[in-house]
């Protein structure tokens, strides 16, 4: 292969994770391999200690009934348990279900249906967001708090099952004789959920050998032993799981990893944990720049960044901080299809150069699917080189794969073009899909709150282009108020106000407008692309109003405590 760094995946018959994370615990010992900022938890663990307490955790896992193809589920913020979970699972052949913690409502309640776990771990400070969630369509083993051993609580939703804190739930496996195994590249080690675009959310079956690919870092970054990653992006995301902390696993670097990203706080972290290398993802390089600019920004450890996308500044943000910025194209359900070399510019929308020896691309007419030539504006398409280098479906959704697997090659949904039929640019999205805040957001499922709200006849939700980063949007909901007295009442702020309560924060609509209809086709589809033009001149914008979805979250529980 082009990339030295797969050698150190070994064998193809070990590509996976838990290999990787023995053969590491036998060569790195007992350096330190991670370790977690106070807010996420304070912890540290070694190379070994990864793959000792990883049995630990697996063994648990067998005590209470896990095996082969359970799903387990894990709500929890960045926290040293979150990587046990992950080797855990797949030492026991379950597989890992970790789930946004923004979640509530709907989406929450959508997922869990969906993935019909039988084991739930849930971080204490987070079972709030299952107020509104029912009981899962499927019974559950057991839930495990973290951060508390008080059954009490344990969400009503959840309430059906047997409950215990972490640490006993430990104390399970101790002493038992479990037996642990390697699990096979094919088989899948982890379901992560996508945003839908005219749906709900999608799960995406991740097989073993793809978490391992994912995983190995570009060559052009050249990370080494001698780094240390800087990770402020949530691991329930692929970039932060895999191409960050596995990477560094992989390569043998080390980690320090913060609960949330912090623009006011980045530099200082950065220096104070020596990190060399870190990845930037949406907005957070434009609210970097935006930082108070002082003469000594240059002076950090840091060497490179990953940032994805860049805007024309980003030679003066490379330049502020001393580093070297790549850039690259993934997605969760086909990996890393494009990474930055030396030679590829940093220009916005060049993602790259494409990885031959894993992937086959093509820029196609998004109707026909007809190849078109460089240079040709058209849909980013994509097929595997290699066995089990990426997704296996959406899980329980055939209709969702075929799809997106239409005429033999996955649809990315993403407009893009070629240049020499090897360097990627991306251009716009094709489909529905809302990007804000580093997240995808489906609309789907906004608008299926909003139309929850007595009041509301019905809704469309939009993406607006918003800041200097192209591929950043804020949200606008488009309401058409019913008929009847509760209609005619209806206000933003109450818009606003169920949204907070029913959607994840980085969801939340910044902009509400009243609208007499929607604007449809000769088919009844919504035309979106006339209520995007409309733009936001006449809309209602929170953040003009004083309301940011921190202080709409923080409105409605004083509300509700009055009440």
């Amino acid at each position: 292969m082009a990339d030295a760094a797969f050698a150190l995946l070994g064998d193809a018959s070990e590509w996976t994770l838990s290999h990787v994370v023995r053969r590491q615990a036998q060569r790195h010992g007992a350096r330190t391999f991670v370790r977690f900022s106070s807010a996420a938890g304070g912890r540290e663990l070694s190379f070994s200690a990864l793959d000792a307490e990883s049995d630990r955790v697996a063994r648990s896992l067998a005590a209470l009934g896990a095996q082969r193809g359970d799903r387990v589920l894990a709500m929890l913020p960045n926290c040293a348990e979150f990587l046990l979970l992950l080797i855990a699972c797949a030492r026991v052949g379950a597989v890992f279900v970790p789930l946004n913690t923004e979640l509530k409502g709907y989406s929450l309640q959508h997922q869990m249906d969906n993935c019909a776990a039988r084991l739930v771990f849930l971080d204490v400070a987070l079972a709030g967001a299952f107020g509104s969630v029912t009981a899962a369509a499927s019974p559950l083993a057991a839930v495990v708090l973290l951060g508390s051993d008080n059954p009490a609580r344990v969400p009503a939703a959840l309430s059906g099952a047997p409950s215990m804190g972490f640490e006993a739930f430990l104390a399970r496996g101790d002493g038992g004789a479990h037996s642990l195994c390697h699990p096979r590249p094919e088989e899948v080690g982890c379901i992560m959920y996508t945003s839908g675009t005219t749906g709900p959310a999608k799960g995406v079956l991740m097989p073993h050998a793809h978490l391992a690919l994912f995983s190995v870092p570009s060559g052009a970054l050249q990370l080494s032993e001698r780094d240390i990653y800087y990770v402020c992006m949530p691991l329930f995301h692929a970039n932060a799981l895999f191409i960050q902390v596995a990477a560094a696993l992989v390569v043998g670097a080390s980690v320090y990893c913060t609960g949330r990203f912090s623009p006011g706080r980045w530099l200082g972290d950065v220096r104070d944990c020596g990190a060399t290398i870190t990845n930037a993802l949406g907005i957070m390089t434009e609210m970097l720049f935006k930082t108070q600019r002082l003469p000594d920004d240059h002076v950090n450890p840091l060497r490179v960044i990953l940032a994805v996308p860049v805007a024309d500044w980003i030679g003066d943000f490379a330049q502020r901080f001393g580093v070297r910025v790549f850039q690259g194209y993934g997605m969760t359900e086909c990996n890393m299809v494009a990474y930055a070399t030396a030679d590829d510019p940093v220009i916005p929308g060049c993602c790259g150069s494409l990885r031959p020896e894993l992937f086959e691309v093509k820029v196609v007419d998004p109707e026909t699917d007809i190849p078109l030539a460089d240079g040709e504006v058209g849909e980013i398409v994509v097929r595997p080189r290699m066995a089990n280098a990426f997704m296996q479906g959406y899980f329980s959704m055939p209709d969702k794969t075929v799809e997106a697997w239409r005429n033999l090659w996955f649809h990315t949904g993403d407009a893009g073009r070629l240049e020499d039929g090897k360097r990627l640019f991306f251009i716009d999205r094709i489909k529905d899909r809302i990007r804000r805040r580093g997240e995808n957001v489906s609309a789907f499922e906004v608008e299926a709150a909003i139309s929850m709200l007595v009041g509301v006849a019905e809704c469309a939700v939009v993406g607006i282009q918003a800041g200097d980063a192209a591929a950043e949007q804020e949200i606008k909901a488009c309401v058409v108020r019913d008929a009847g007295s509760a209609g005619a009442e209806l206000t933003p702020l109450q818009v606003l106000e169920h949204c907070v309560a029913n959607v994840p924060r980085f969801a939340v609509p910044r902009f509400i407008e009243f609208i007499d209809a929607l604007p449809r086709t000769a088919s009844n589809k919504v035309q979106k692309h006339i209520l995007r033009a409309i733009g936001t001149h006449s809309s209602w914008d929170r953040e003009a109003e004083g309301h940011g979805a921190r202080a709409a979250a923080s409105l409605q529980t004083t509300r509700e405590a009055v009440r």
